[in-house]
């Protein structure tokens, strides 16, 4: 599928409905999920910052434009660019990261506004918008048509206020985000009130364990779910519970619970889909 096509199929589904976006973390992982019939495919900073030995929001622009542009690549359904906060803070400096993110092919892109700072974990709302605004004119000036998504991480860095997270989700689909995301809601109420306040736009919210259902977000009216580092960090449990059974008693039992070798060259045979 173009780029091109992948951009309209990406739109498309966020006009209704509801969908789950899953988050690879290398290509593998990726083909795996688009295999099991997922329509499209969102990378993870923190899944792919593991992977490489580092800590999330620890890996430098030129890795993640090399991951997505490999990850985009590797399959043939939109692929979302988790694209952390923009690697700037000057809004003309987000542009330019984001014009860059673009050209790997992406279908979209998210820009989050945290700080990274603890005593101000999140950047001033006039500034979080310049932000916003700096990354819309950047997917315009591309000619591409990627589907940018404004996160606001108040529940994410211990400021778990609704009122100021959906001041801040208003103010972001102003500046021309198509897709909101507050991620760490948890109850239906808030949820509920995200949904409304910025409608028509379609809202993302993170899955989470002993949270919603998909058909329960559905009915709350979400339009996307994604899952974040969550496969990633499920993979690791599997790995790190084998190799500790090794370390401290020299027993291999946990190989009972892997999936066969033959399973997984037939999964990367090429050709199978």
């Amino acid at each position: 599928m173009a780029a091109t096509d992948r951009r309209q199929a990406f739109r498309a589904l966020h006009a209704s409905g509801c969908f789950v976006i899953p988050n690879p973390w290398d290509v593998g992982s990726a083909k795996l999920l688009e295999q099991l019939g997922f329509k499209a495919l969102a990378t993870t900073s923190s899944g792919m910052a593991w992977s490489l030995g580092r800590a999330d929001n620890h890996v430098p622009l030129a890795g993640v434009l090399a991951h997505l542009k490999t990850v985009v690549t590797a399959v043939d359904i939109p692929v979302n660019a988790d694209f952390e906060g923009g690697f700037a803070v000057d809004p003309p400096a987000v542009a330019a990261n984001v014009s860059a993110a673009v050209a790997t092919g992406v279908s979209g892109l998210s820009i989050e506004d945290s700080t990274s700072d603890p005593n101000a974990p999140l950047f001033d709302v006039a500034l979080a918008v310049d932000r916003i605004r700096g990354a819309r004119a950047a997917i315009d000036a591309s000619g591409h048509d990627v589907l940018l998504t404004a996160r606001s991480e108040g529940y994410l860095v211990g400021r778990p206020d609704l009122a100021e997270t959906i001041r801040r989700l208003t103010a972001y689909a102003e500046a021309g985000a198509d897709c909101l995301y507050a991620p760490g809601l948890r109850t239906p109420e808030d949820v509920s009130a995200v949904v409304r306040a910025v409608a028509p736009r379609p809202v993302n919210v993170l899955a989470s364990v002993g949270g919603f259902t998909m058909q329960q977000l559905a009915d709350l009216g979400v339009r996307r779910i994604s899952v974040g580092g969550a496969l990633a960090r499920c993979a690791w449990a599997g790995f790190f519970e084998a190799a500790k059974e090794i370390a401290e008693r020299g027993t291999f039992t946990a190989f009972a619970r892997a999936m066969p070798s033959s399973d997984l060259n037939q999964r990367f045979t090429p050709g199978i889909s």
